[in-house]
């Protein structure tokens, strides 16, 4: 009977694959430069939103297995959801289900559990009381794969090997410059907006001239992909831990399958002039394994332990996700983009239709990029104590997996309280993407001053505007209230009566608004809320709530005005908040 990597070796696919090589649109509502997940989520955003868009990219296609994104967190989950994809994504699993285990601190892969968490079991997660969504570990090239299939069904355009090089704003719209990498053809795209998903070294903010800041990193560390060429079952069994992290007094970090053949490793830190060698990597991934094997490296990507933010995500036509936006300390950055995609896309649809003020364009770099340096400080600061928790590793010392004595064993005990200590879901980085001072969300009078401070490891559902909406069933047959959210602002109405109803879909009309009311009289919700009545936007966050108990004081238009970023309301209230924020 043949191993197991070789009945999956037979069955794998090939390991890049090519973007559609059309020719790219001479006109179109928004240009995406990028072809990542980040860049193909927000074509897939703004069609949801009934948007016209494009996607060009430098690149001819993707390599499929490489050192890329590969855990999503729940939130980014509830969006994949919201584009339709979630259940495609889930059915290409690149590994049996059953390999995962919960992240498990290791002494390598074939050793000792140090500390962590088994969870084969059918239990529900941590996650569970704040979304109907809980963990997923998939390479960002299934992403990738998933999300073209998706924009060739619905006929947008992705253009592979065509290089942006110019761009030039004006008051109507943005004319861009390609270039085809093959040919060197020039042509040009008039867009009325462009976003740039092009990554850290993106051309697109270069161009724009939009610096950064933040801290550079004195060295650099690497993610690769090693590829086992033997067979493994002997040493790991049928069903190894997918995800563990590898602590011994050669190995530290992530030692993660891509599939049943390919483990994503790490390496470093090294000086920023030098490269390892293919002996340094795969002796490196042999002691993540603890035991011989032959390996081969398939991939090999940099990465740094430094903050680089861009000064603003928006300005003149020309917005900013993921990576081109912010680059940080690795761990969830793609997450992080979608939440990007969200914000900017429902925006970027209201202003087009022409319902929107151009204020609420700005109004997602004041969400986003205060939301991106708080994630960003607590990267840094996690690695910080990541980094010290190893260095009492070392210095109290590894036993090998063969010293199975008494004095091994209670060393290893040692080393789990010490990588253990602190050890719990950062709930706040998963879900707390609350925005504290923005034009477009009317907050409660003293709201900003008494906001409990942002914790990275605490959440609570929070109903307050600015709050992510508290999501939950609206029928017993799980159909949720961010399924019912569409492309417009969503009214909720929490009790029996909708007295106020009335004054909203009339305000919406005289503005030319379409206006979602979403009825949910459960005791429960309306507690959860805290109010009669709650405005939700497209992308799931609290603009405003209220009781509408005074019909008479109950001005709908200005309420609608300021989330749409219509006039002068937002920009004085935006200045009101910066001058709180500042005494």
């Amino acid at each position: 009977m043949p191993a197991r990597n070789e009945i999956n070796r037979g069955k794998r696919q090939v390991d890049a694959f090519a973007f559609p090589r059309t020719e790219p649109a001479e006109r179109v509502d928004v240009l995406v430069v990028g072809a990542g997940p980040n860049g193909l989520g927000t074509a897939l955003e703004l069609h949801r939103h009934g948007v016209a868009a494009a996607v060009v990219d430098a690149a001819a296609g993707a390599t499929l297995v490489r050192a890329g994104a590969a855990g999503y967190t729940p939130r980014a989950l509830e969006v994949i959801r919201g584009w339709g994809l979630l259940q495609r994504i889930q059915h290409e699993w690149t590994f049996p289900p059953e390999w995962n285990n919960g992240n498990l601190l290791l002494t390598s892969l074939a050793g000792h559990q140090l500390a962590g968490t088994t969870l084969r079991s059918f239990a529900l997660g941590a996650t569970s009381r704040y979304s109907t969504e809980t963990m997923l570990r998939r390479p960002q090239t299934v992403l990738q794969r998933v999300f073209l299939d998706r924009l060739a069904e619905i006929g947008t355009a992705v253009s592979g090997g065509w290089r942006v090089e110019g761009l030039a704003s004006d008051p109507d719209g943005v004319t861009t410059t390609v270039v085809e990498v093959e040919t060197g053809r020039r042509r040009t795209i008039r867009s009325r907006y462009v976003v740039g998903a092009d990554g850290g070294k993106s051309t697109v903010r270069t161009l724009a001239r939009i610096p950064r800041s933040g801290s550079y990193a004195e060295e650099r560390h690497f993610r690769f992909v090693v590829r086992t060429t033997s067979d493994t079952s002997a040493a790991l069994g049928a069903f190894p831990p997918a995800t563990a992290v590898i602590y011994n007094d050669r190995y530290c970090g992530f030692l993660a399958a891509l599939n049943e053949t390919d483990w994503r490793a790490y390496a470093g830190p090294y000086p920023l002039d030098r490269d390892p060698t293919t002996d340094e990597l795969i002796a490196q991934a042999r002691a993540a394994f603890g035991f011989d094997v032959d390996l081969e490296v398939v991939s090999l990507t940099p990465f740094f332990k430094s903050t680089r933010i861009a000064d603003t995500f928006y300005r003149d036509r020309i917005a900013l996700v993921g990576d081109a936006a912010h680059v940080r300390t690795p761990g969830g950055n793609l997450c992080e983009g979608f939440g990007d995609v969200v914000n900017l896309g429902w925006k970027l649809a209201a202003v087009l239709r022409g319902q929107a003020g151009p204020r609420l364009l700005d109004s997602y770099d004041e969400e986003r990029r205060p939301h991106n340096w708080r994630i960003a400080d607590y990267a840094l600061a996690e690695d910080d104590r990541h980094t010290d928790a190893y260095e009492r590793v070392r210095a109290l010392g590894v036993p090998d997996d063969a010293d199975t004595s008494p004095d091994a064993a209670r060393r290893r005990a040692e080393i789990g309280a010490i990588l253990g200590a602190g050890r719990s879901l950062p709930l706040g980085v998963v879900f707390d993407e609350r925005y504290d001072a923005s034009s477009v969300i009317r907050y409660e009078d003293g709201q900003v001053e008494s906001e409990p401070p942002w914790n990275a490891f605490a959440y609570a559902d929070d109903a307050r505007p600015g709050h992510r909406a508290p999501n939950g069933n609206l029928d017993p047959f799980g159909f949720t209230l961010y399924d019912r959210i569409g492309s417009h602002v969503a009214l909720l109405v929490l009790a029996d009566d909708a007295d106020a109803v009335g004054s909203f879909e009339a305000a919406a009309d005289a503005r030319g608004l379409e206006l979602e009311v979403i009825h949910l009289p459960d005791p429960a919700a309306r507690e959860l809320y805290g109010a009669r009545y709650a405005l939700v936007r497209p992308d799931h966050h609290v603009a405003w709530r209220g009781d509408g108990n005074d019909l008479d004081d109950l001005d709908a238009g200005a309420v609608l005005d300021l989330v749409y970023g219509r006039g002068e309301a937002s920009g004085t209230r935006f200045r009101q908040l910066v001058e709180a924020a500042e005494r």
